[in-house]
């Protein structure tokens, strides 16, 4: 680790300093802000992955239109699609403490506020707003599967669930990854906003940097290439799930024999 460290700074030794862009600056914070990419990985990976659940219930419930919960599902895609994201963070972060207390007073309980980690409000808030956006690509693919494939899975005497998972979902999934892999880009970026919640994540790592010398051009400069690099990593993972899930044409024709059809009777 020694080694590694006077190799960084020996190489950081040899960029340049200039007195009103300091390019040094840009790259030698780098370190310090990469140590906190796990935690903007973290709650990247953790809003996706409930997100995608919550998606995928949304979407079922409006595709089949179910009585009761389909309003109250409606209702809640429209005032995700149609508020911040950052104001739905500070409904989160205050509103969750306020039901815990409603919860100790109505019951008597002894749940502590103060326990409640800062990255729950964070991951509970994306995971919602990434079902709302998610959701609606799911539904789109979903109704693109062909009406024929699932008559006939009915007619093979499968279940409801047995066609979504059979037949609906990995159908719909080939048509849904691109624009999810998108929509996970969004959310990537999106983390920059839980340092609202207090959350030291690379963005606030390197805005406490940048109040060090108040260079913040340049740090915010380093956290913008470290974004950027890792939505390069997940593009060009998006791409790799598209390749594996996509179904390759036969190449060539297939060449269908001829039938030998004798003509009775002659001309006229």
């Amino acid at each position: 680790m020694n080694i590694l460290s006077s190799w960084y700074d020996g190489l950081m030794s040899l960029i340049p300093e200039w007195q009103i862009f300091n390019l040094r600056a840009v790259f030698d914070g780098i370190p310090q802000i990469i140590a906190k990419l796990p935690v903007t990985l973290g709650m990247t990976l953790g809003g996706a992955f409930f997100g995608l659940i919550l998606a995928l219930v949304f979407a079922i419930v409006k595709v089949n239109k179910v009585p009761v919960i389909y309003p109250i599902q409606a209702f809640f895609v429209s005032f995700l699609r149609g508020t911040p994201i950052l104001v739905q963070l500070m409904l989160t972060y205050n509103g969750i403490p306020l039901i815990l207390k409603a919860i100790n007073l109505r019951f008597g309980t002894e749940l502590n506020i103060t326990d409640v980690p800062a990255g729950l409000f964070v991951i509970i808030t994306f995971a919602f707003n990434e079902a709302a956006y998610a959701s609606e690509t799911i539904r789109a693919a979903i109704q693109s599967v062909d009406s024929g494939e699932i008559e006939a899975a009915r007619s093979l005497g499968m279940t409801n669930r047995q066609v979504y998972s059979r037949i609906i979902i990995p159908n719909a999934a080939v048509v849904a990854t691109p624009t999810l892999i998108n929509t996970l880009i969004g959310l990537t970026k999106g983390t920059s906003l839980a340092f609202s919640a207090g959350i030291t994540e690379i963005y606030a790592q390197a805005e406490i940097l940048g109040g060090e010398n108040y260079r913040y051009f340049e740090r915010f400069l380093s956290v913008a290439l470290i974004y950027w690099l890792v939505n390069i990593l997940i593009e060009q993972f998006g791409r790799a799930v598209e390749r594996k899930m996509s179904i390759d044409s036969p190449e060539g024709k297939v060449e269908v024999p001829a039938l030998d059809v004798e003509i009775v009777g002659g001309d006229r």
